[in-house]
Order: structure tokens, then sequence, then C-alpha cells
């Protein structure tokens, strides 16, 4: 089984334990929610366009909401549970761009839960998550006001955020810089070094894709 398929199944075995109506850590959204968001984003590639592009957000919304009113939770899960769209055609293009979307969702359910720990994650998805984080660095952080060193733990450095000013260290395991990154600062367990106004700054900012 491919990481991104683990990821997955893990993630709505989770969601089926929990029910619809769990915390996550996407503003505004229970578990539901995000079940009709991966819904959505596999399965209506006419919505999709809202989740990166504000002006078709209002559709996307509404798309989401009527995907909740259709399916009863449970077959909500079942949707996300097996790939669909594109992703279920073409199992490397699963691999290739879920693996990441698919740990942070997962991350986004169990850590919005009591008492949460980190996984200990297989070293080779580990290193995935390096490869994409190093890549993709300047994408994620493009929108930090100071610029980012990401240190990860076991090795490994990648630059990111504004180019001039100050500049603030992140220290963490590669799958903790993943959700750093991808807009989960508050849940990352990583080590912020820095002056502390561009650590404050850097903390509020809105990361990710």
């Amino acid at each position: 089984m491919t990481h991104a398929r683990s990821e997955r199944a893990a993630l709505c075995d989770l969601l089926d334990q929990l029910g619809p109506d769990a915390p996550t850590l996407c503003e505004g959204w229970k578990t539901a929610d995000l079940a009709a968001h991966l819904v959505l984003r596999e399965r209506r590639p006419d919505a999709a366009g809202g989740i990166a592009l504000k002006p078709l957000a209002g559709y996307t919304a509404s798309v989401q909401e009527g995907l909740k009113a259709k399916h009863p939770y449970p077959e909500l899960v079942d949707l996300v549970r097996t790939p669909g769209g594109v992703y279920g055609l073409l199992p490397f293009l699963d691999d290739a761009v879920n693996t990441l979307e698919y740990f942070v969702h997962h991350e986004d359910v169990r850590r919005a839960q009591p008492e949460w720990e980190p996984r200990e994650l297989p070293a080779d998805l580990e290193q995935i998550m390096w490869k994409r984080v190093a890549s993709g660095s300047r994408l994620m952080l493009r929108r930090s006001p100071v610029g980012v060193v990401l240190h990860r733990l076991g090795g490994g450095v990648t630059l990111g955020g504004a180019r001039q000013g100050p500049k603030v260290e992140v220290t963490g395991r590669a799958g903790e810089l993943v959700l750093f990154c991808f807009g989960r600062q508050e849940h990352a367990r990583v080590e912020l070094t820095g002056d502390a106004d561009a650590v404050a700054r850097l903390k509020d900012a809105r990361l990710g894709m």
C-alpha cells in the first residue's frame, strides 16, 4: 500500500470513529465538513477551483454543503476511502499529489482531539516529506513576512519566506515541518529561533499552498 493510500485509510478510520461533529484544525470545519471537502476535491472538479481561488469560493462552499446534505456521513467517509476521479484512474498521481494532502488532513483531525501526540512516521515517508518541503518551501512560505530557514532533524536545510529582513529558524522532523509550512504553525512540534517579533509574525502568517 502506498503512503497516500495508508494515510487515506487511517484518516477514514478516524473519521468513522469520531463521527460527523468532531473538531478539526480547519477553521470552521467539523469532521463532516472535511469529509465533504475531500469528496468535492476528487469527485467534483467543476467546483474544486474555489479551494484556491477566492472568486469561486462561494460556489465551492455551496457544492460542499450540498454533498453533506445529499450523503449521510458514513457514505461521505466511504467516498473518501476510495480514490475518486483521476486519482482512482492513475494511482501514481494519487501518490504524488495526495501523500501530503492526506497526511495533513489526518493530522488536522488527530491534533484537534485532546491528548494527541505526534506519530512515529516510517523513515521513507519522512524522506518523501522532506523532499517535498525542500522543493516546495518557496511556494508554501511565499506569504511569510520574514525569512525562514527550515532545519530538518536528521539532516537538511532549506529556505523560504521573505528574502530581506529578519530570519526565523524552524527546526523539527520532516512531518512537523510539512504541517508548519501548510499553515498549522500552532500545532506543529517545531522549535522556532529568532527575533521575538519575527517569530510572532511567522506564527500568525497565512502559510501553505
